[in-house]
């Protein structure tokens, strides 16, 4: 008769990273947001209140799942029809997608923000291979010009709108 020793089970390191990280950008988040300056005139909910919501629910999710990864109960890897286990890393298109990235970040302020954004959302559908290309960059200016219109005209946040767009009054912020 023999007796099995069971050895306890590794904790998954990558889940525990995972979750740390939704904690230390929360508190990062919290930290930062009590810097944002409130204006005298703002009376009511103010600027404050929406970062603090967000990086409130990252401290605490993150929290959660630290707690459950050590009470046991980790995720389950999910087995998919479509996975190919034998596929590589593409790492062309990887380099395509921060390229594009880069170049939004450089044309925001020559070209305005829908201009960097269609190019950068028909850069990423460009590389990852989109077809037909022609409706994935009128989806992609479509999409520009409405986040520029709801985040720059209604909300009013301060986003570049560019030579092309600077007397459209409804799409500045």
């Amino acid at each position: 008769m023999s007796v099995q020793v069971s050895t306890p089970a590794r904790r998954p390191t990558g889940e525990i990273l995972f979750a740390l990280v939704f904690v230390s950008v929360g508190v990062a988040g919290l930290l930062a947001a009590g810097s944002i300056p409130i204006p005298p005139s703002e009376t009511g909910i103010g600027p404050r209140a929406f970062p603090y919501i967000v990086c409130s629910m990252l401290v605490i999710v993150g929290a959660g799942i630290v707690a459950q990864v050590f009470r046991g109960k980790v995720g389950q890897a999910e087995e998919s029809e479509d996975l190919d286990a034998t596929a590589k890393t593409d790492w062309m298109a990887l380099a395509k997608l921060v390229g594009f990235v880069v170049l939004h970040i450089f044309l925001i302020e020559p070209a305005g923000w829908p201009v960097a954004a269609a190019v950068l959302f028909s850069g990423a559908a460009w590389s990852l291979e989109a077809k037909p290309l022609w409706k994935a960059v009128i989806i992609s200016v479509v999409l520009a010009l409405v986040l520029q219109y709801v985040f720059g005209g209604l909300l009013g946040v301060s986003l570049p709108p560019g030579p092309l767009l600077e007397g459209v009054p409804f799409f500045n912020g």
